[in-house]
């Protein structure tokens, strides 16, 4: 699977966990709520420093977004 996919349903998972929509959590790591569809969609190739953006608006570390059984 590629690695924009992986992202783009991690970013959901956890999203949706946080109960947000991708408006509100569009405005918490103030990025655009179309590019945040997009990463979701597995349509954009995310920087690492909108990573960290996206991970500190989860309130958790690039580490723990990445901590998952979808990038073994």
């Amino acid at each position: 699977m590629d690695i924009r996919i992986k992202i783009g349903i991690r970013l959901k998972e956890l999203r949706n966990e946080k109960g947000l929509s991708q408006e509100k959590f569009s405005f918490i790591c103030e990025l655009d709520r179309t590019y945040i569809a997009s990463i979701e969609q597995g349509k954009r190739n995310v920087s690492v420093a909108n990573i960290e953006k996206i991970a500190k608006a989860l309130d958790m570390s690039v580490y723990q977004f990445f901590k998952s059984d979808l990038f073994k």
